[in-house]
């Protein structure tokens, strides 16, 4: 193509685009017209737009180029919604499990065969009470043995205490000893024979008992199971970050899962000493009473603290902007906006928390942020008569639970 036609066509394109311009963009006419271009030129293309160059012309809408140019810099129009407050770290809800305050696993103090059981299983026993008997015969020879070695001793120094100075020192001083190691000798049978009885360490209810008479066992062989059940000790896991806040003889509540209608109180009995890092808990101990003998060791329990909580203002999600320099929401104070920076600290559905310089009841925008700026003048679309005098109080406090689970 020759080169005059590559222009030509340019020519036809430049002058398509530039009809299509003044056409559908209003402000183009009075542009061309301010540029110089004949207003007769521009009333081909946009007839409406040809006055432009007086001022008196009406641009699309019935609207002209200076009044549009004062509706670009209105007063920003937003909608506002008071900052509420919410609570976190107030409460804490874990799963533990229980157990007897004292758990014992009784076993023999030596080795034999049972001859008898004397407990059955679920029986209530008390401290020092006799479970189980061993054979015993040997151990009660050994003692009438041991018995009849210490008459012989003591007689022996009768004798030469009667005797005076008939006898000398050393054999009277020889004969008391023999006196003393048949004491001693008769102590060690009478203990041997009072270890064939196993007696229970502590009060309790007995558990299944797995052993007969007659069966052969050693003291590592259990016996029964005795658990002191008026108390129950419940194990469970907090986060690390409430180390510092829960204390010894703090108040619990808690849930029995076998009985979720009974409300159960007690107190903190022990706290670890150290956080456990594979999963960044610590464990913790409370203790409830268990006067009617309801609750049974190894339950699961659902407990509850109670701390002070930490406060924290509230805004809606549709609030928070974002910049370079992090996150900020506006608060309109006297239909002037302000940016207030914020740190977000928990997510909800309907209500965010943040750290930032908000009251209960400041107005922060929430729709039509985008056109604002620190300090410029605002109006906002839902204030009521007397706004400026007004705290919306409906923004009630939001509780937070924190949920742990091992």
């Amino acid at each position: 193509m020759q080169i005059w036609k590559q222009l030509a066509v340019s020519l036809v394109i430049l002058l398509v685009g530039l009809a299509a311009w003044v056409r559908f963009v209003p402000s183009a006419g009075p542009m061309l017209v301010s540029a110089g271009v004949p207003g007769s030129v521009v009333a081909l293309v946009a007839p409406s737009a040809a006055s432009g160059d007086k001022g008196q012309g009406q641009g699309r809408g019935g609207q002209s180029g200076t009044q549009r140019a004062a509706a670009g810099n209105q007063t920003p129009l937003v909608v506002t919604e008071a900052a509420g407050t919410a609570l976190v770290n107030d409460r804490l809800n874990a799963i533990g499990n229980g157990e007897a305050i004292l758990s014992v696993t009784v076993t023999p103090l030596s080795t034999g065969n049972l001859t008898e059981v004397l407990v059955k299983s679920g029986e209530r026993i008390e401290q020092g009470q006799v479970i189980a008997k061993l054979d015993s015969d040997e151990q009660v020879l050994a003692v009438a043995q041991a018995k009849v070695l210490l008459d012989a001793a003591r007689d022996k120094v009768e004798r030469n205490r009667r005797l005076g100075n008939a006898v000398s020192i050393a054999t009277l001083r020889e004969a008391e000893f023999a006196e003393q190691a048949a004491e001693l000798a008769l102590k060690t049978a009478e203990l041997d024979l009072t270890r064939r009885d196993i007696v229970a360490p502590s009060k309790g209810i007995v558990g299944i008992i797995t052993v007969n008479p007659g069966d052969y066992v050693t003291t590592s062989t259990p016996i029964a199971v005795v658990d002191d059940r008026s108390q129950i000790l419940v194990d469970f896991w907090v986060p690390e970050r409430f180390a510092n806040n829960i204390k010894v003889g703090q108040e619990v509540s808690a849930v029995a899962v076998a009985q979720v209608t009974r409300q159960l109180t007690g107190a903190i009995h022990a706290i670890d000493n150290r956080i456990d890092q594979a999963s960044r808990t610590l464990r913790v101990r409370a203790r409830l009473d268990n006067p009617d003998d309801s609750l049974r060791a190894g339950m699961s329990f659902s407990v509850n603290v109670r701390f002070p909580g930490d406060s924290y203002p509230t805004v809606n999600p549709l609030a928070l902007q974002w910049s370079a320099d992090g996150s900020y929401v506006w608060r309109v104070v006297d239909s002037k906006a302000e940016r207030v920076p914020v740190t977000i600290i928990q997510r909800n559905s309907d209500k965010v928390l943040v750290d930032a310089k908000l009251e209960k009841g400041d107005m922060v925008a929430t729709e039509g942020v985008q056109r604002l700026r620190d300090g410029g003048e605002v109006k906002v679309a839902n204030a009521p008569a007397g706004a400026a005098e007004q705290k919306v109080s409906s923004a009630q406090p939001v509780a937070m639970t924190v949920e742990a689970a091992r």
